[in-house]
Formats: C-alpha cells, sequence, structure tokens
C-alpha cells in the first residue's frame, strides 16, 4: 500500500488544513442546522480519536508523507461508536483512500470492543459517493442515534461488528 495509517494529535498544518478545508466544504453544501462536522477543538477533546493517512516515500521510508485522508472515532455510549471526520484529500480521490481509511477505523473499533459502528452524511447528491462505500462495507440506514434528530438533509447508517 502506498500509503500508512497512524493515529494523529492534529499538531501537523497539513493535517489541519485538511481538517479546516473539511469543515468548510461541507458548511458550504449543507445549511449550519444539517452540518454535523467537528471542528478541530472537538476533534481534540478526549474520547475522540482520529488517524491520518499519509503517502510513504518510494522506499516506504519513515518520514511520512502529506496527509491523503483521515478518519476520527468516539463513543456514543458504551459498545457503539460513531464515525466521525471522514475525509480524502482531493489530490487523493479515486486511490483507494477512503476504504482502507474504514476499514482501519472499523479494526479499531472492534480491537475496542465495540459492537455498532454509526455515522451520520449527507444526502445530498454531493455525499453520493460516500454512501456507497459506506454500503458497500455493511452499512445500513438506520433512524437517528445518538443526539442526532431527524433531518431531511442527513443519512444515518449503522452497522454491527462481528
Amino acid at each position: 500500500m502506498p500509503w500508512r495509517i497512524d493515529p494523529d494529535e492534529l499538531t501537523d498544518p497539513a493535517v489541519v488544513a485538511l481538517l479546516e478545508e473539511h469543515v468548510r466544504e461541507l458548511r458550504s453544501i449543507s445549511p449550519p442546522e444539517s452540518t454535523h462536522a467537528l471542528d478541530l477543538d472537538a476533534l481534540r477533546a478526549p474520547g475522540v480519536d482520529v488517524w491520518v493517512a499519509r503517502d510513504v516515500g518510494p522506499a516506504g521510508g519513515s518520514e511520512p508523507g502529506p496527509p491523503i485522508g483521515c478518519v476520527a472515532l468516539t463513543l456514543v455510549e458504551p459498545g457503539h461508536g460513531e464515525l466521525k471526520s471522514m475525509r480524502t484529500a482531493s489530490a487523493a480521490t479515486g486511490r483507494g483512500v477512503g476504504t482502507a481509511l474504514l476499514e482501519h477505523v472499523l479494526d479499531q473499533a472492534r480491537a475496542r470492543g465495540l459492537s455498532r459502528v454509526s455515522l451520520e452524511t449527507g444526502a445530498e447528491d454531493f455525499f453520493a459517493p460516500a454512501r456507497r462505500l459506506y454500503l458497500r462495507h455493511g452499512f445500513e440506514v438506520c433512524p437517528p442515534f445518538g443526539r442526532y434528530r431527524p433531518d431531511p438533509l442527513s443519512v444515518f447508517m449503522t452497522r454491527s461488528l462481528p
């Protein structure tokens, strides 16, 4: 694999820029009451784990390359996690980064003993590729969970972890 996925403390300016771009883009698509992206302060809060995918050098060197994607996991309730801030950098789309990040976060959720992972994504056409990715990986549409409320611009999805 031409990248690696590692935990991240959100101190690298390039990672911060990727996440700020993520929030900015989501806020440009959906109205504020339908934008549920976590900002940097919320992603840095206790109980939120973030992983970043980075390109590696041609020889697989130890120096990490630029961030090409990220994903976060937080707890909704005991045994139930929520996937947050799933993002692939525009320069890396179509390379399988999103799939790798999703598989990684699901493995991390299993390792933590979670039995379910859920997510909220947009209902607009912009989010169709994300919804297809989640469906391919066993997620199903579900009612709002946690603190979410019904929203015509949100799609809620969940999957059990074996």
